[in-house]
């Protein structure tokens, strides 16, 4: 947990809260809309920190005893509303949480702060539960429903929010994060740029995971090999694939990447544009023996087969289908 300071990206939805606060017009509930990872948590916890820090400034001095209570995760007008179930957020939860307690004034602060994340997952009593609060809240009460899809609500709830949509950090930020703070070589932390598509949260996981560097190796070894992979051996190549069944998207996504990169050098012959860097002679090479039509055939291909993986189709079906196209192009 760390204050406004900390946080890559998303400068509005900050401003929006700095404002409310310095204004002292904070709403009693908000929808922070975002993808998995994409840093909800760290900006409904630094707006938690900042409304409860004792200087009183709009944005957390993060030395205060408050402060402190909140980066421990142990302010006791902070809460936290957790689910047993991992699928559902069950009208219980929310009555025993919220509901029954939310009309006790806050312990030590100004407010009293509910964080609810994957509020997605609250079922339709839950939903019906926590709209009775957010329609006659007490005065001290901010309720911050954290949530991968705002449309899972009832329009009543959105109405009685100030929503708040997380957008994609722009890549040359999460780049410069990554590089300085992080310490993430270039070459790497383009590849997870890349892959991240603005998620700052995504970005830092797949730079710090060996599996998904494992995943990239395999991937980039299968494409500078498949012009030479006999037809009797494609079998043997699926079969090396799906050991990477559970991540397959991923593994789809380092292919197009490939073929963009291919695409990219044979339209520009410019080798600072390519994410895969250190494979450029391979890139090079690829690229002089296709046509513009073939890697574009490529590309579609990829988007098919994992079409056809969403709706079920033989995975060894697919995956074949898939390694023919590239060979052919």
């Amino acid at each position: 947990m760390a204050g406004f300071a900390d946080i890559v990206g998303h400068e509005q939805i900050i401003e929006h809260f700095t404002n409310a606060i310095s204004m002292g017009k904070v709403s009693h509930a908000y929808i922070l809309n975002g993808q998995d990872k994409s840093g909800k948590n760290m900006l409904a916890e630094a707006f938690a920190m900042a409304l409860q820090c004792e200087k009183g400034e709009s944005t957390p001095c993060l030395t205060c005893h408050s402060c402190k209570q909140a980066l421990n995760h142990n302010q006791p007008d902070i809460i936290y509303v957790k689910h047993e179930k991992p699928n559902t957020l069950s009208v219980d939860d929310i009555r025993e949480q919220i509901n029954h307690d939310i009309d006790v004034k806050p312990y030590s602060s100004p407010y009293k702060i509910y964080i609810v994340d994957e509020a997605e997952k609250m079922n339709i009593q839950a939903q019906n539960a926590i709209l009775k609060t957010i329609e006659e809240p007490p005065k001290y009460a901010v309720i911050l429903l954290l949530t991968t899809n705002a449309d899972a609500f009832l329009p009543t709830i959105r109405s009685r929010c100030v929503t708040l949509n997380l957008k994609a950090v722009p890549d040359k930020v999460i780049l410069k994060y990554l590089m300085e703070e992080r310490g993430v070589p270039d070459y790497q932390a383009k590849v997870c740029v890349a892959f991240a598509q603005g998620n700052v949260g995504k970005a830092i996981a797949l730079a710090s995971s060996e599996n998904f560097n494992e995943l990239k190796a395999a991937a980039v070894q299968l494409m500078k090999r498949i012009k030479d992979i006999e037809l009797y051996e494609l079998g043997e190549a699926v079969k090396q694939i799906s050991e990477y069944k559970l991540q397959i998207n991923d593994y789809f996504d380092i292919m197009m990447i490939w073929y963009r990169d291919m695409l990219v050098y044979k339209a520009t012959m410019d080798v600072n544009t390519l994410i895969f860097k250190d494979e450029v002679y391979d890139i090079k090479k690829q690229a002089s023996k296709s046509s513009y039509n073939g890697i574009e055939t490529i590309l579609e291909a990829l988007e098919k087969a994992k079409q056809r993986l969403n709706a079920n189709v033989n995975f060894e079906l697919v995956m074949e289908l898939l390694l023919l196209t590239i060979k052919e192009n």
